[in-house]
């Protein structure tokens, strides 16, 4: 009797995170062993509406998920500073063989498709980690919830080159605090968005 009570209590002091982390990690592993439709797709369906099934289940506003304009001045000064570093990352990293030898061949799609597509899907990717699952945990987990966020974003590299992938890692977490700090996600929407663009010009010249 006592477990069952430990697991009534468990379930029930922990029903959001539970659900928030469930769905992050669901969308996750569907995205790696499903390939219906387009990549567009797969992560508006995934990461934007399996993430708004969960907020319905939670009866969770989703504007309270980092949609918000939050601390905008704040926002924008990591704007400027990471868009001109990741800049500087771009360029030195296309130095890197590997590098190059996985992008270079990537960059044929024509430039205004490819910007259009980045923007659903780092729209998609920011939510669900940066929106979803950091303000799903943060009022259970605190700036724990930046930690927790961070998992994830640097797995979905996986495969990418080896030093991008790890550099995920810091990227995260810095993203994550970002979002954390401003109440809102528009501002590490902007640096991811802007340094795939960079990524694609830099490695198409």
């Amino acid at each position: 009797m006592g477990g069952t009570t430990d697991l009534k209590s468990f379930l029930k002091g922990n029903g959001r995170g539970i659900v928030v982390i469930s769905i992050s990690t669901l969308a996750f592993i569907l995205f790696r062993y499903h390939t219906f439709g387009s990549i567009v797709l797969r992560y508006i369906v995934l990461y934007l509406a399996l993430p708004a099934a969960g907020l319905a289940l939670l009866r969770l506003n989703p504007l309270d998920t980092g949609l918000r304009a939050g601390d905008y001045r704040r926002g924008m000064i990591h704007v400027v500073a990471a868009c001109a570093v990741s800049l500087a990352i771009v360029v030195i990293g296309a130095r890197f063989e590997s590098v190059g030898a996985y992008y270079e061949p990537r960059s044929t799609t024509p430039l205004l498709r490819y910007i259009a597509e980045r923007v659903v899907i780092i729209f998609a990717i920011e939510y669900i980690y940066r929106g979803f699952l950091l303000f799903g945990l943060k009022r259970d987990f605190g700036e724990g919830a930046i930690l927790v966020q961070m998992i994830p974003f640097a797995l979905l590299h996986a495969g990418k080159p080896e030093v991008e992938t790890i550099g995920c890692i810091l990227t995260g977490l810095y993203f994550g605090y970002v979002a954390y700090r401003t109440n809102s996600i528009w501002p590490v929407f902007v640096i991811h968005l802007f340094a795939n663009v960079a990524n694609r010009i830099v490695h198409s010249l």
